[in-house]
């Protein structure tokens, strides 16, 4: 048994500016799949699901919720796809400050670690594995498997304790750049740390009080987790 949970986001926290792939598998897939062109220029994709970005965009392209529920599962299968071909080769230059010493950490340490992303999951682990930083982690909550991230949060949770990884009592932290990543930690009574590599302002992280709050990794100390 270890002595801690540590669960990381991914975009914002492990990795950033990580190119359009991403966004543009998104909007490809809808195009694939339901010959629709549009766009998530408009929608502020940080801190939200995958899934949920997709909805927006076929909403705004007059398509029904009953419709939309019985498009997703393609599209996210072809988002998955395109994505996973159209990665960038190297995201090594891409990985936060601190990031790998600190996930070393973790595994000297035997803590570990797992993603909590709102990505789905075919693109966050080929970010990962792109990233050089696959290795260090057990499994992962994504998008596809929750309908919030404290959905997800909360699945990681129970798989964690299912494998062995998790007792009563021992603490678990999530690590996020977002605000919806301090209030997922929060709705499942773990430690939240906020790390200020995303987009969102350090005032905008204040106001959610997160438990921790850092400029970056170099700044974690594993003792605050445990």
């Amino acid at each position: 048994m270890s002595a801690a949970l540590v669960l990381f986001d991914i975009d914002g926290t492990l990795l950033r500016r990580a190119g359009p792939h991403h966004r543009q598998a998104l909007v490809d897939a809808v195009q694939s799949v339901c010959g629709i062109d549009t766009t998530t220029s408009h929608i502020p994709v940080q801190g939200m699901l995958d899934g949920d970005i997709l909805a927006w965009m076929l909403r705004d392209a007059g398509v029904r919720q009953p419709r939309i529920r019985q498009l997703m599962p393609f599209l996210m299968r072809r988002a998955q796809w395109i994505y996973s071909r159209r990665c960038p080769g190297d995201l090594t230059g891409n990985v936060c400050p601190g990031v790998v010493e600190f996930l070393e950490r973790l595994r000297q340490r035997r803590v570990p670690a797992c993603l909590v992303s709102g990505n789905l999951s075919r693109i966050g682990w080929k970010k990962m594995e792109r990233a050089g930083l696959k290795k260090y982690f057990r499994s992962g909550a994504f998008a596809e498997r929750g309908a919030t991230r404290a959905d997800l949060v909360r699945l990681a949770m129970r798989e964690a304790r299912e494998h062995g990884w998790l007792r009563r009592g021992v603490p678990v932290s999530l690590v996020g750049d977002h605000p919806n990543d301090v209030r997922a930690a929060k709705a499942n009574g773990v430690r939240s740390v906020a790390v200020l590599t995303g987009v969102c302002s350090k005032q905008d992280l204040i106001g959610e009080s997160p438990d921790v709050l850092v400029e970056d990794m170099r700044s974690l100390r594993l003792e605050q987790l445990l």
